[in-house]
């Protein structure tokens, strides 16, 4: 049996393939491309196993030399460096430990979702990201009008109204320019987002766990597919604390002797579940009943925006409890 560690990057990954006993029998440098890594890592197919770091171009990666018949391992970046740390870092060392780790069956690893997840955690971060792109363009517009002293008598500025407003609106050419092609952009953005919004939205009630999901205040077709496809198989969890850490929602714990002091959220985890999770909490902090009352209580101590991530925090235990029991949610 062979063992390899690939340390991967952006055009190239680094390779160090070594025995049982742990002699190093072959390093290299491979171009990431498809062809040149079939044909480089073509022998070792059946008798290999292979760890890659979970980076974010991976996915292509661990389908090829899968694909090939290798049992393929996918390692948590940021445990594996806590785990091996050294002194002098290269890519050569980064390889040969990951190889070291997984022939002593000491790597940590990370969830692989099934190829039918990530096409639609795909779609779904797709879509996300183009509505970005629409606040971004929105904002532009808001500061546009700001910087010329202008101000608009409706509730949607983007609205039919407001858009019609926007069109006709006379101001010096250097920002009438600017303007529309804001307008362009907009439309264009709006024009992408409907379609993958149309299919989204077909898809949602043939899942029933977005159907039960659905039943919390401010979580819609949407934002229940995107938690799902972000927190995968629920069973990997053993308890709500694993999944809000996996979001990144947990307090950082500061803690020295007998004194113990809760700082902000991680941030460590996925970054979309906990994106997915403040959003529909500030729309839940809107709808009238418990969720709004334990978000007015901790807004009163402690400001808005610690209530948004408590509630989201809040709203991710239900998730948790809902998907595990299979029951829908109630006040």
């Amino acid at each position: 049996m062979k063992y390899y560690g690939m340390d991967i990057h952006k055009k190239y990954s680094v390779f160090t393939a070594m025995d049982e006993k742990g002699n190093i029998l072959e390093q290299g440098r491979i171009p990431n491309e498809r062809e040149t890594l079939a044909k480089v890592m073509s022998h070792t197919t059946g008798e290999a196993k292979v760890v890659i770091e979970a980076t974010s171009n991976w996915y292509y990666l661990y389908d090829l030399l899968e694909s090939m018949g290798n049992d393929v391992c996918l390692a948590n970046p940021l445990q594996t460096k806590a785990i091996a740390s050294a002194r002098v870092k290269t890519d050569k060392v980064d390889a040969t430990t990951l190889a070291h780790l997984l022939r002593t069956n000491l790597i940590p690893t990370s969830y692989i979702p099934s190829q039918g997840i990530r096409e639609i955690r795909e779609l779904l971060r797709y879509r996300a990201s183009l509505i970005k792109m629409r606040t971004t363009v929105k904002n532009k517009i808001h500061a546009l009008l700001i910087k010329n002293g202008l101000q608009h008598p409706f509730t949607d500025l983007f609205g039919r109204a407001g858009r019609a407003w926007l069109a006709e609106l006379e101001i010096r050419p250097v920002y009438g320019n600017s303007l529309k092609g804001y307008l362009r952009i907009l439309n264009s953005l709006e024009e992408e987002i409907l379609p993958i919004s149309r299919e989204i939205k077909k898809m949602a009630p043939a899942d029933p766990r977005a159907s039960l999901l659905t039943t919390i205040p401010g979580i819609g077709n949407y934002s229940a597919l995107l938690i799902l496809s972000e927190i995968g198989d629920i069973e990997r969890f053993p308890s709500p604390k694993k999944l809000v850490s996996y979001a990144g929602l947990n307090p950082s714990v500061h803690s020295s002797g007998d004194a113990t002091r809760y700082g902000r959220i991680s941030k460590q985890g996925s970054h979309w579940l906990r994106w997915i999770l403040t959003e529909s909490a500030s729309v839940a902090s809107r709808h009238p009943g418990k969720l709004q009352d334990f978000h007015r209580k901790i807004a009163r101590r402690h400001g808005v925006k610690t209530a948004n991530i408590a509630l989201a925090r809040k709203m991710l235990t239900i998730c948790y409890y809902l998907l595990k029991n299979g029951e829908e949610y109630r006040e």
